[in-house]
């Protein structure tokens, strides 16, 4: 591992058996797990390149979040950005990505945080109970980038920059599926690296990506 790597925590947050750690699973191991065990708390190492740079992320994958869970201060102090995780199956998830957004918040007494939204359970389209414009809607409002993930269908597609160019069409792509999934967390270090080095910051796109 280079000297030079600069090392950021993330936190994985959403509510329970949304897929949070499968989608972390696909990242680190590229495995899927089929079953839900509800998770305490794991913590793994995985290194990226943005911008031509490495970066060591600590990735925390968290136990499920309901309204009244309170924030752990191991995942607000020393954290630097946020994957908030929802099903796109489930409505009740989607909500509690605001919920959870304003309890780092008001913990960390921050009046904005690095984070990404990530729209699991991209392969249930037919159950489908998010639209991608509340998403988009939702992101805009808290600064965030937006993606949508499947951890079980080995499928790519890409909608373009979604956030700039709603109509874009959609297209199948050949990138292999772990394109997708460092592309979610790379979105994760560019929201982070905006705060931190808020100049010349060139963004990674953000949309529609059915990874996992």
């Amino acid at each position: 591992m280079a000297s030079s790597a600069r090392r950021r925590k993330i936190a994985i947050l959403g509510s329970r058996s949304v897929g949070k750690s499968s989608l972390v699973k696909q990242f680190i191991e590229n495995q899927f797990i089929d079953s839900y065990y509800p998770t305490i708390e794991v913590a793994y190492v995985k290194s990226i390149v943005y911008k031509g740079n490495e970066y060591v992320l600590e990735i925390f994958d968290t136990a499920g979040q309901d309204e009244y869970t309170p924030i752990n201060s191991q995942h607000a102090i020393g954290i630097h950005g946020y994957v908030l995780v929802y099903s796109i199956a489930s409505k009740i998830s989607f909500e509690m990505i605001q919920i959870i957004h304003e309890k780092i918040i008001d913990f960390s007494g921050l009046t904005d945080i690095p984070c990404v939204i990530v729209g699991s359970k991209s392969d249930l389209e037919s159950s489908r109970q998010v639209n991608a414009s509340e998403v988009q809607q939702l992101a805009q409002t808290l600064k965030a980038g937006w993606i949508e993930a499947s951890a079980k269908n080995d499928v790519n597609v890409g909608e373009g920059d979604f956030l700039v160019s709603p109509a874009a069409p959609t297209s199948h792509s050949p990138l292999p599926l772990a394109f997708w999934l460092a592309k979610a967390f790379q979105l994760c270090v560019q929201e982070i690296e905006k705060r931190l080095n808020p100049s010349n910051q060139q963004e990674v796109k953000t949309g529609r990506c059915i990874m996992m």
